[in-house]
């Protein structure tokens, strides 16, 4: 049976290109467009995973984090962070005070998602060689990205 992962983000195009790559992954997708549907959809679908943007409509990230970490039917969902916010204190207040499993910052390369997504799945399975090496590749990128833009 293929694991189940709900997306909360308000971003459509997004939300249509993640749902499409998880989808020719093999797994099942929900989609929320706020932080309170994202949490009705929890409790009722009961997915392996919850993809959470933080900076939506109606209850952001935050506030569906916590009430999703305080419900007894969904506080064992792991949950990855969606996230524009790059800033290094805000990913660890999402990931250490409100429970979060991990984060990913946008932009991401779908192969970053899905390397996420399986780390919290399926934990211990090895990555094949290519992978690691394009990991390795968007790690590099980034931070020379991120050391620019602090000029």
């Amino acid at each position: 049976m293929a694991k189940k992962i709900l997306i909360v983000d308000d971003e459509t195009n997004l939300v249509k290109m993640v749902e499409s790559r998880l989808k020719a992954n093999g797994y099942e997708v929900i989609i929320a467009k706020n932080g309170k549907e994202g949490f009705e959809k929890a409790k009722a679908g009961k997915p392996d995973l919850i993809l959470l943007d933080i900076i939506m409509p109606v209850m952001n990230g935050e506030e569906a984090l916590k009430k999703l970490k305080q419900d007894e039917d969904t506080k064992s969902i792991p949950v990855i962070m969606l996230t524009a916010k790059g800033e290094v204190d805000e990913i660890v207040k999402n990931l250490v005070q409100l429970g979060a499993t991990d984060y990913i910052v946008k932009p991401y390369v779908a192969i970053e998602l899905l390397m996420k997504i399986d780390s919290v799945l399926q934990p211990g399975k090895k990555l094949p060689s290519t992978c690691e090496f394009l990991l390795d590749t968007i790690e590099e990128k980034v931070k020379k990205t991120l050391e620019g833009n602090k000029k």
